[in-house]
């Protein structure tokens, strides 16, 4: 017997869906505007995971490059069916096209199949059941979304509604029909629907109470997958809103429910781990996490975390002999023929040639695509999750010395356009100086500055909790620049769904020569390192 560390995904890994095909679960997660999206993790044990691809890895299956900071890809389900894997997502926001869509593949490491749009899809949070165990229904395919309930009885009422799916021309059949508006009365955002078939009953799990503290999880019973369901008497069966401000952990929601095939249930939810701040507690950078529940069936309902119904740091997996992880290292050094799998960009940029790996040897070559990174833009940055609150973000850049307007080349730890810390190089007339710099909405905090000579510099942001502190070398030298407040960086003062994350960029517009050709406004990089410490 082993123990599971939650989180089990940790880091920006919001939204998790589970499935089981065989002896391997697969989950798959959120990713909004990051590219590629959607990644799809695999496990043998529950304890240890692996990233084995992404369901949307082409800048031409989906187009992110206009969608605003926590808006493009929400909230998906992974489902198997007769050797095929299917993820079901919603695109929200941007120019391009919008909605839900299924995309399929028998691999999970890909490729991914381009997205059959399902059309009427209303609404976001999208679920497939598969209904193979009814004879009845003649293994029938179930699409239930979730949406705005209008005319609604309360703001922000929603409705899940639920209709038959055609797999052969992946088109929504038959007549809707509307099953559910929350467990409780006033309740707002009843969400992240799932049916699930036990036997003869339908199980309909969803989230109500928007996905921060108020996060919570509820069942609802039915003899059809379009109902009429009747809310568990013991709803909410899974929350953690009533341990009040100082919990440790909260925005607990979002579950789906997976048979391990040993004659166990589980259940992958979302939660944020809180770090005291000003004699309170606030959001870790980390964001919205995805962890691991032990779930037991009593009278036909589902009990999460029994005996104490909160979220554990350790879940004992009796059937796993896996060593669970407490922290690991994220590491690139650009030799390879590919980057690292875990490295995501900032939106799509179909035909843009931001980011390069080979343009000299050794190095990733970063190109500008945005003058600034609190422009809505698809940035030319490369980065990693940050999963625990005790880290170090390293790079070594070389940027050019001739300067480009406002050209910036360094580290970024990014929660979003309006909130970001950068610790960059900038060359100029004067010669090249590093900076320290906190964007807050719309403004510059300047909080450091060092001159530094041309050539190639190690940068380094040391992160503890909610500060860090910056540092630069060069030869010999070893300087500190500055420290930084990161609480501005936090999902409870910055909002939005995502949470921070780290790495390279550049940004500036293109220097002319004497001709008036533009002259690329890039830099290259020969390192990018995360390297977490366990949790104290």
């Amino acid at each position: 017997m082993t123990a599971a560390r939650n989180p089990v995904l940790p880091g920006f890994h919001p939204d998790p869906s589970i499935c089981r095909v065989g002896d391997e679960f697969f989950v798959v997660t959120s990713t909004f505007e990051y590219f590629p999206g959607l990644p799809v993790h695999r496990s043998r044990d529950l304890v240890e995971w692996q990233l084995v691809g992404h369901a949307v890895h082409r800048d031409e299956q989906l187009d992110l490059s206009t969608v605003s900071a926590s808006g493009g890809l929400f909230a998906p389900t992974i489902r198997h069916h007769e050797g095929r894997f299917y993820v079901a997502c919603t695109l929200v926001g941007g120019e391009g096209r919008q909605g839900s869509f299924v995309v399929t593949t028998t691999d999970p490491a890909g490729p991914w199949s381009d997205p059959a749009w399902i059309e009427d899809a209303q609404g976001i949070d999208p679920s497939i059941l598969f209904d193979d165990d009814d004879d009845d229904d003649d293994g029938r395919a179930w699409w239930c979304g979730t949406r705005l309930a209008e005319p609604g009885d309360w703001p922000e009422q929603t409705e899940v509604w639920v209709r038959e799916l055609d797999l052969s021309t992946m088109s929504l059949a038959g007549e809707e029909h509307v099953v559910w508006h929350g467990a409780v009365e006033g309740a707002v955002w009843a969400e992240g629907p799932h049916l699930y078939r036990r036997g003869g009953d339908l199980l309909l799990v969803a989230s109500e109470g928007g996905t921060e503290r108020h996060h919570a999880v509820s069942a609802a019973r039915g003899a059809s997958p379009t109902g009429p369901f009747t809310g568990s008497r013991a709803n909410p069966l899974l929350t953690h809103r009533h341990l009040g401000g100082d919990a440790p952990v909260a925005n607990v929601g979002h579950a789906d429910l997976v048979d391990d095939g040993r004659g166990g249930w589980w259940a992958t939810v979302l939660a944020t781990r809180r770090l005291p701040l000003d004699e309170a507690r606030a959001d870790a950078l980390q964001g919205r996490e995805t962890w691991l529940v032990p779930v037991v069936f009593e009278d036909g309902w589902p009990v999460f975390a029994p005996a104490t119904g909160r979220l554990a740091e350790e879940v004992e997996v009796p059937w796993a002999d896996a060593q669970a992880t407490a922290a690991r290292s994220l590491v690139d050094d650009f030799d390879g023929p590919s980057v690292h799998p875990e490295l995501v960009s900032v939106r799509t940029a179909p035909g843009a040639r931001r980011t390069q790996l080979g343009e000299r040897q050794g190095h990733l070559r970063l190109h500008a695509t945005s003058g600034s990174l609190h422009e809505l833009a698809p940035h030319a940055f490369a980065g990693f999750r940050l999963e625990q609150p005790i880290a170090t973000l390293a790079t070594v850049v070389e940027a050019p010395d001739a300067p480009s307007p406002g050209l910036l080349a360094g580290l970024t730890l990014r929660l979003s356009e309006r909130r970001h810390l950068t610790l960059g190089v900038r060359a100029g007339t004067a010669g090249r100086v590093v900076e320290l710099v906190l964007h807050v909405d719309g403004e510059d905090r300047v909080l450091g500055v060092a001159e530094v000579p041309a050539g190639r510099l190690g940068l380094a942001l040391e992160i503890d909790g909610f500060e860090a502190v910056a540092r630069v070398e060069y030869g010999e030298r070893r300087i500190a620049v500055g420290t930084a407040d990161l609480s501005p960086l936090s999902p409870s003062e910055g909002g939005g769904f995502v949470g921070v994350v780290g790495g390279v960029f550049v940004v500036g517009e293109p220097a002319r020569d004497e001709g008036g050709a533009a002259l690329a406004a890039a830099a290259d990089f020969d390192l990018l390192s995360l390297v977490h410490a366990p949790a104290r």
